[in-house]
């Protein structure tokens, strides 16, 4: 059942929708431009039973994310560049330990400081590869206050039905934009809870290979007793170097969400039909594109649109499927090109992929794909 609809800013949608998933744990630091979420969560959680806490930085807020995830809670933080930076130790952890949580990022211009209050989408690779070794991932990029509520409740599934940190990516546009939004009932959710153990406490094995490749996670306290360790481990938790059981764990790790691509990644695909230009974008860059793409084919060019709604796993797979038609793809981002490598390696060369870049500290605009649309047109966009 749908809800009434209201006007509500991209971090408050944010915060709503971790509230009606479950939510019930927040810790975290203010920093700009992600700080209204944890104002609303101040606010809300204690009369849920839920538990708030200002930590002293980024580190020490993730940890405590990750200890109420081991107690049972559903548990997130928020942040931007700088503090996003000092949880790469813990997003690391939290992936190798299979802790399920949720991690806002509001991305702001950087690099350090860089400019607080001015958007960008230069943590395209941080959110993939900022912390260090192999590990799987899953991040989301909302483009809308609508699509932040909706996919802020997918990052909650899929992190416990994964055991694995999901990071939520969108630009400060994003984040403080207000949009009429008619957000579902709460009631309505389809909501999932982590698998828990059911077999006897003696023979629990935290890290043993399922069907799924999702082995059940107790709660600290409910009789359970098991090991957390950010060394290699082994199925009880116990630290090992044991080459086969490494490469078992690395394995089983990679292979959970691949076994789930087909649930994790999802995408959308505009007017790319009959594209010979396929413009790629995410966040407030894609409403950017998605405006050029209408006036482009309003005086007869053949654009569409590409925008992952899953940045990791990239939707790779799913545009070479899509391009194939294409002569060309346009990226355009907020960076100086991060996604458009990922997109090279996607289409192997298969067609030319050009770059629609602006990394000033202002928004992409409808005008600057145009500009670039226009640039491509003497190799023979049809008009």
């Amino acid at each position: 059942m749908a809800g009434r609809g209201e006007l509500v800013q991209g971090n408050q949608a944010c915060a709503r929708a971790a509230l009606d998933a479950g939510c019930r744990f927040y810790a975290g630091y203010p920093i700009t431009p992600s700080s209204e979420i944890a104002e609303a969560m101040a606010v809300a959680l204690p009369p849920l039973g839920g538990v708030f806490l200002q930590m002293e930085d980024e580190i020490a807020s993730l940890g405590a994310v990750l200890g109420a995830s081991l107690a049972g809670r559903k548990a997130m933080s928020a942040s931007s560049g700088p503090g996003f930076s000092l949880m790469q130790e813990h997003i690391g952890y939290a992936a190798f330990t299979e802790i399920p949580c949720v991690v806002v990022n509001v991305m702001r211009a950087g690099p350090s400081t860089g400019l607080p209050t001015s958007p960008a989408q230069g943590d395209v690779m941080q959110a993939r590869w900022g912390t260090h070794g192999d590990h799987p991932i899953i991040v989301l990029v909302p483009a809308s206050v609508a699509e932040v509520y909706a996919l802020t409740v997918e990052a909650f599934n899929l992190s416990e039905r994964y055991r694995t940190p999901v990071i939520l990516l969108y630009d400060e546009v994003v984040g403080h934009v207000r949009e009429r939004v008619l957000l579902p009932d709460p009631s309505s959710l389809a909501l999932v809870e982590r698998p828990r153990p059911e077999g006897p406490a003696a023979g629990y094995r935290p890290y043993a290979a399922t069907e799924t490749g999702v082995p059940p996670l107790a709660d600290f306290g409910s009789g359970y007793r098991f090991h957390v360790t950010g060394l290699t481990h082994d199925e009880r938790g116990y630290p090992t170097q044991e080459a086969a059981e490494v490469a078992r764990l690395q394995e089983r790790l990679h292979a959970k969400l691949e076994r789930g691509r087909e649930e994790i990644v999802s995408w959308e695909a505009t007017g790319v039909e009959d594209a010979e230009t396929i413009v790629v974008a995410i966040g407030i860059a894609a409403r950017a594109a998605r405006q050029a793409m209408t006036v482009a084919r309003a005086r007869g060019e053949r654009v569409g649109l590409f925008r992952p709604r899953t940045l990791w796993p990239f939707p790779d797979r799913e545009l070479a499927g899509v391009a194939r038609r294409a002569r060309r793809v346009l990226v355009a981002e907020m960076n100086m090109g991060q996604m458009l490598r990922e997109v090279e390696r996607a289409l192997g060369g298969q067609l030319p992929v050009l770059p629609c870049l602006r990394a000033d500290g202002l928004p992409l605009m409808p005008e600057d794909v145009l500009a670039s649309l226009e640039r491509l047109a003497p190799a023979g966009v049809s008009r």
